[in-house]
């Protein structure tokens, strides 16, 4: 059995990094406009420093994105070029509810969302729709401590309750929240938490957690009810944890680090929280607040699939006098087997399918890569072109251990969408030359180009990847 001949090739975007149109049609402000580039945005999305508006010291890339607001057509027609059979994407909460309290949504920021579906359908293209991607309108920040506050459920209900009305029939793939663990390592981007000096940020974190994990359990229950024909997953950032030797302290720091990064999809794919992470909570005074009828909620209402985003492994070492790195913002030893990116990525394709491996076991649920990519910098040649071989040779690798997991290993795997199919501002850094793109934009770190789009040499081989269905990688 190679790729299932229903399986879902396509790419992926979120709003806050390539829509722009900040402003624009009675949009409000979030929490991932206001994360500038430059050497504060780590303090910023981590909590650590309050940034709730704009200030004349530094650059906001979200604003503009790569102006996706207007150029949606041309780019989804390029999706279509290549063949997708689904367009991951996500909504900006405060698109639809400016301010994100409001019971009545913005009628234009709905009618957007509808074109983007609608034009994605004209070329046979599946939305694969994120709910929230990192974006939490800055009201509900400033007012209510993001989503450390129980409010914010039912806001985020009313959301969901707005969405799956007003689009069904026109999307069936749902993920509740991106990368649920990022709360963990960056809770101002991930869950709009800013921490005053003194305050317990752990117990705030897995508040925060909790708050989320009941909103999804509500979500996937609503969008099972307005159309039993939606597929609702939930998505974490993956990627397995190796110890650096089989020294049994490292065995064992692997195994923690592994359970932490799996503990929220636990509770969403298995309807429970695990024996270890109650344990943990109750250890570390972290436990939240759960209110009667939450856990019912949260067994009723797993999720249909588990998405993740994969970009590399960790390694871990006990001993404190070795090499360390940084991928994805998780600290990592170095691992000496594998090759790094310039922003310090492992690089490690039989990673993919241990990792897919792994989370089949635990959930035996479908499962959706829905991030995977290469940040690198391209260059445009004298004739005008970018061959980019670095990223062909990278999904091609990752796209093979897909397909031994799929073969070898029995996994089901239900698509592959990967990350940045268009260049866009990256999260962690925002910067713009930190690449990922099929399809290259002109714009530098500091908003200055053309925005013309621009196909890469990448951009026919994984056309050509499509059509054959994953069969043809040369």
């Amino acid at each position: 059995m190679s790729f299932p001949k229903n399986f879902l090739w396509g790419g992926a975007t979120a709003a806050n990094q390539c829509e722009g149109g900040f402003d624009k049609d009675g949009r409000g402000l979030a929490n991932v406009d206001v994360c500038p580039n430059g050497e504060d945005r780590l303090k910023v999305i981590s909590g650590k420093m309050k940034m709730f508006d704009f200030d004349d010291k530094h650059y906001y890339p979200a604003k503009l994105g790569i102006d996706m607001y207007n150029h949606y057509k041309e780019d989804i027609k390029l999706f279509g070029e290549m063949g997708f059979k689904v367009y991951r994407l996500s909504i900006a909460w405060s698109r639809i509810f400016p301010n994100g309290d409001e019971k009545t949504p913005n009628e234009k920021g709905l009618l957007f969302y509808e074109n983007i579906f609608k034009e994605c359908h004209k070329y046979g293209i599946e939305p694969l729709v994120t709910i929230t991607h990192f974006d939490c309108p800055m009201h509900l920040i400033k007012e209510y401590g993001g989503w450390r506050n129980r409010k914010l459920i039912d806001f985020y209900k009313n959301l969901c309750i707005t969405l799956f009305n007003r689009y069904k029939g026109l999307v069936k793939y749902w993920i509740t929240f991106n990368e649920i663990n990022m709360i963990l390592h960056l809770p101002f981007m991930g869950a709009g938490l800013y921490f005053e000096e003194g305050e317990d940020e752990n117990k705030i974190k897995y508040q925060a957690a909790h708050n989320e994990l009941v909103a999804s359990a509500l979500a996937t229950k609503i969008a099972h009810e307005v159309d039993p024909n939606n597929r609702v997953g939930c998505m974490f950032a993956a990627g397995s944890t190796y110890p650096f030797n089989c020294k049994p302290e490292n065995i064992w720091e692997a195994l923690c680090k592994e359970r932490k990064e799996y503990f929220f999809v636990d509770v969403q794919a298995q309807g429970k929280y695990p024996n270890y992470a109650l344990k943990m909570l109750e250890r570390n005074n972290c436990m939240p607040e759960i209110w009667e009828g939450d856990l019912q909620l949260l067994e009723k209402n797993t999720v249909d699939f588990v998405s993740f985003s994969y970009y590399n492994t960790n390694c871990i070492n006990v001993d404190e006098q070795v090499e360390v790195t940084s991928g994805n913002l998780f600290a990592s030893v170095k691992n000496p087997y594998l090759k790094y990116t310039d922003w310090g990525w492992s690089i490690d394709p039989l990673g993919l399918r241990i990792t897919l491996n792994e989370v089949y076991d635990r959930y035996r649920k479908p499962l959706f890569i829905v991030e995977n990519g290469i940040g690198a910098i391209d260059t445009i040649n004298e004739n005008g072109e970018i061959i980019d071989d670095y990223r062909i040779n990278f999904h091609r690798d990752h796209i093979k251990a897909m397909k031994d997991a799929i073969e070898i290993d029995s996994v089901d795997l239900m698509g592959y969408t990967t990350w940045g199919c268009i260049d866009l501002v990256s999260a962690s850094s925002g910067e713009m030359k930190k690449r990922y793109g099929f399809i290259y934009v002109d714009l530098d770190n500091e908003g200055k180009g053309s925005l013309k789009r621009t196909k890469k040499k990448s951009f026919d081989w994984y056309k050509k990847v499509i059509a054959s269905n994953g069969e043809d990688l040369d």
